[in-house]
């Protein structure tokens, strides 16, 4: 009889600090909830993988050229395998405002341009994981770090 294996973790995520878990994020989670965004944030709902209970993360709705993206700058963490089990369905969230979305995961070579405007918008908060890319970064680095960031393309669902 095979013992289970516990999925190790992706070498492509930085796992927020006690500050970030239990502080920022709640605070602005709370905020998005009461029907603040702050800088475009909104709570992504997701059914999680192995109970199929509702996971609330807050997220980062980027918009570039009228359509709508998801990026992650940790990499891939638990929302976005969540996301990616649950075949793209996913909701977003302000207040008592919910959005239903379809998300299509985009290839690296496709995603430079989404990286530069998300990088563009929040380096400040976000920057320090992007291991020292920022908006006017050379596409070289871009193409570098995009395989540890996964980004979505989000259509209405």
């Amino acid at each position: 009889m095979t013992e289970p294996v516990e999925p190790t973790p992706s070498p492509h995520y930085r796992a927020p600090g006690w500050f970030t878990r239990n502080v920022f994020n709640r605070a602005v989670a709370g905020l998005t909830r009461l029907g603040i965004s702050v800088w475009g944030s909104r709570v992504l709902e997701v059914p999680g993988r192995k109970t199929g209970e509702p996971r609330h993360t807050p997220v980062n709705l980027l918009t570039v050229d009228g359509r709508a993206y998801l990026v992650s700058p940790r990499g891939e963490g638990q929302w976005v395998r969540n996301v990616r089990a649950n075949d793209g369905k996913l909701d977003l969230l302000v207040g008592r405002r919910r959005t239903h979305w379809i998300a299509r995961e985009i290839d690296d070579a496709d995603k430079l341009d989404i990286l530069r405007a998300y990088l563009r918008r929040w380096k400040a908060e976000v920057g320090v994981f992007f291991d020292g890319v920022g908006p006017d970064s050379s596409e070289d680095e871009l193409r570098r770090i995009a395989p540890k960031h996964p980004v979505f393309a989000l259509t209405s669902g």
